[in-house]
């Protein structure tokens, strides 16, 4: 079952399908979608509808495919509360994981990703196309990482940071809680909790 019908979770669809496994539903709250077909796949109804949800964790398995932060923690929540399960990963084919990453549930991992030897990657992240995620990186939770962009070995990414796409950290940096980088940032020294940074080199901006 897939938890949202917009971009990611077409994205994440198509992932499921590649590697043939079946897709029960999507759920959504927008009224407007219910009932209609993606790919002779139905909306069936709304993310809290118990009448779908009884089966999650007895007849199929959940994906929560949202890219807003607030919306993924509550039904992430809503999951582990009243079905006691975490969403499972999806992982593009073309995806390339190191056999020492160590990743963790609910993950969005995307056409083209590479994850190097020891990265950590931990709980219901976005990782977009062709982001690199170099070896001893460690991703924490709930963060998107846009297309194309590159994290440099032995950097930490707290959790809830938004990377745009293109953006390029270099080794060792950290980046701290709930921090944003701007699109195509060059990232030379450690970020601060809550700080938006910009430009090449990346400095803090008023936002």
């Amino acid at each position: 079952m897939i938890f949202g019908a917009g971009g990611i979770g077409l994205a994440a669809y198509e992932i499921f399908r590649s590697h043939d496994l079946m897709i029960y539903g999507f759920l959504d709250d927008r009224n407007e979608l219910h009932g209609k077909e993606i790919d002779e796949v139905t909306v069936l109804g709304s993310t809290d509808n118990d009448g779908y949800l009884k089966y999650i964790g007895q007849k199929c398995e959940a994906f929560v495919a949202s890219d807003d932060n607030s919306e993924r923690k509550s039904i992430v929540k809503m999951l582990k509360d009243r079905r006691k399960v975490m969403p499972i990963n999806a992982v593009h084919k073309n995806a390339s994981l190191s056999g020492s990453t160590d990743i963790s549930h609910g993950n969005f991992i995307d056409d083209g990703t590479v994850l190097g030897a020891k990265s950590v990657i931990g709980n219901h992240n976005l990782l977009h196309s062709g982001v690199i995620i170099e070896y001893e990186a460690n991703i924490g939770h709930f963060i998107q990482i846009g297309a194309g962009s590159v994290i440099g070995a032995g950097t930490k990414i707290e959790d809830e940071v938004f990377i745009g796409a293109g953006a390029i950290i270099v080794p060792g940096i950290r980046i701290g809680k709930n921090a944003r980088i701007g699109a195509g940032s060059v990232v030379v020294e450690n970020v601060d909790d809550n700080i938006t940074v910009f430009g090449n080199p990346a400095k803090p901006v008023n936002v």
